[in-house]
Parts: structure tokens; sequence; C-alpha cells
């Protein structure tokens, strides 16, 4: 799979294609139907899938308060996408450049001509341009003038309720792993490369593999059971902390994963973290040795989920 950074990198050769566009944050299950959709048009076609993403997000680039949290992060997305056989993916970054664009332009400048789109998929929901006036509507009609076709996607239901990213945090925001496989049609996980920590946890005696979240913020909080995956190999069970470690006065979120009865030097290791059960949430201790003892407990209840 090509990943494309732009408008300026796009070439003639990226020209022919059938395409959608929107967050992808999850890769859920209703965005599946979008690509299957994009997938079955492209080899009735003959043509490279293409999927127009934007980085940050443009809720993320208008801020606030009401950011969500990303299902997926950037690697994670564009290795989701690359796993159901897109061709190529065209990442915007969304600036006030990209605000300011009419859908006229971005249709004009994107679609026409850097893309020359011959099918565009969009979601039921998808709106775009700085006057918000890009919709279905707007694109069945410029298609027909300028040879292009194109198809709106159907809500996708589960429990006759819509499958969105919004619905995916609630439920992990409710620790239902189960219903969150369902909606993702895999389980939930967060990947990320170890860095090197404060070596806390070596110090009290449960050595763990840290993975930093970045700027962004994750749907989940507190201490979990978890198994743990590198490329395609199981490493093993572990407990896992994602938050912000108010015990040692941390400033920036990270997830911690202490691998149960496993030794090994992961420094530079990209993991999978495969989130299991809801052990409790984090929360702050009276210094090192009630945190100690709370990691004892913490393992305790994981190996003990971990044999039933």
């Amino acid at each position: 799979m090509e990943l494309i950074r732009g408008l300026h990198n796009l070439r003639e050769k990226h020209r022919g294609c059938v395409a959608t566009i929107g967050n992808f944050d999850g890769v859920h299950q209703g965005h599946l139907r979008v690509l299957a959709q994009v997938k079955a048009k492209a080899a009735e076609l003959d043509l490279p899938t293409t999927v127009i993403i934007f980085e940050p997000q443009p809720r993320e680039f208008f801020g606030g308060d009401n950011v969500p949290p990303r299902l997926t992060r950037f690697r994670e997305k564009v290795e989701l996408l690359q796993a159901q056989g897109i061709d190529r993916v065209v990442c915007l970054g969304f600036n006030k450049t990209l605000r300011s664009m009419s859908a006229a332009a971005f249709v004009d400048q994107l679609l026409l001509e850097g893309l020359a789109v011959k099918h565009f998929v969009v979601g039921d929901d998808f709106r775009f341009g700085c006057d918000r006036s890009g919709d279905y509507d707007m694109l069945k009609e410029v298609g027909k003038q300028r040879g292009f076709s194109v198809a709106n996607t159907e809500t996708y239901l589960i429990d006759d309720e819509r499958v969105s990213s919004t619905r995916v945090r609630d439920v992990l925001l409710d620790n239902n792993f189960a219903q969150a496989q369902r909606l993702l049609g895999r389980p939930y996980c967060i990947s990320g490369r170890v860095m090197h920590g404060q070596k806390l946890g070596r110090q009290l005696g449960v050595p763990t593999a840290n993975i930093r979240m970045h700027k962004y913020a994750a749907p989940l909080h507190g201490v979990y059971a978890v198994t743990v995956h590198h490329q395609d190999q199981l490493l093993g069970n572990g407990v896992a902390n994602i938050g912000m470690r108010p015990t040692v006065s941390g400033t920036q979120p990270v997830l911690e994963v202490h691998l149960l009865d496993y030794c090994g030097d992961l420094y530079g290791t990209l993991l999978r973290v495969e989130f299991k059960t809801f052990l409790r949430a984090e929360q702050k201790f009276d210094g090192l040795a009630a945190l100690k003892e709370q990691i004892s407990s913490d393992i305790e209840a994981a190996r003990s989920f971990f044999a039933h």
C-alpha cells in the first residue's frame, strides 16, 4: 500500500481511482462496509482503491474541551487500512488552508485534478468544505457534470443501533470489551513502541514496558488484564496501567505493561496490547510501598482472570 502525504505529493500515476473519505477512527464494522463497497467497485472498473483521511482529525484541529479520544492512532489506522487491501491512503494535513477551502474547491483540487476519481463513496453523515455545503447531494450533482459516479453508504446497524466511532468509545468507557469487539470486528488493542522510562517498575520488582500515548488521549483509563503481541507472536499475558501515574507525579499519559512470567529486553519493540478486562481505576497511593502492594494485588487479579 502507498501512503501519500498531502495534495502536493499527488502525481499523474495517482489519477483514476475509486475513492472514499473520512476519519476512519477505529476502522470499525461500519467503516469495513464502506471499504468493501469501494473494493467491489474498484474491481468492477479495474481501478485502484484510495482512502482519503485527515491528520489531525478535524475535531482535533478545532480543539476545545470536547475532543474525543482516538480509537486508533495514525500508524494503527494506516495498518488497519492496509490489512483491508486498500491500495493508497491519501493523508491530508488538516490546517488553516484546508479548513478555509470551499467544498467546490476541494472537489476540483483533490477529486478531479489530483485523483481524477471515477467513483466516490461517502458515508451517510459526511460533510466537508468551510461552507459545509459538501455532502452526498452536492457530490452527485457535480459528478453528473464532471464524469464521476457517487454512492452513499447506508448506516450499518448492530442490535438496531448505528455503528460509529462514538458508540465504540462509549462501550470502551463501560469496559465492555466483548461489545467493542463486535463493533470493531476485532479485539480492541493499542499499539506502540516500547520507550525508556523512569525504570521505577524495575525498582519495585515489576518491570514494565512503557508506551507513550503522545498528544492523543486513549479511550481507556485504569488498570487492565491484557495480552501482548509482537508482530504475529503472542508474548504473553500481563497487567497494564493506562493513565497519568499520579503516585509518581506523572505529567504525560503512558501505557505501562507488566508481562507475567516474561524475561527479555523489549526496548524499541513495537507491541500490540489487547485489553481483556478492567481490574480497577487508576489511583494515587501514599508512597511506593503502598503502590507495590497494590501492583501485587493487580497481578494476582490478572492471574486469576486468565486462569478461568
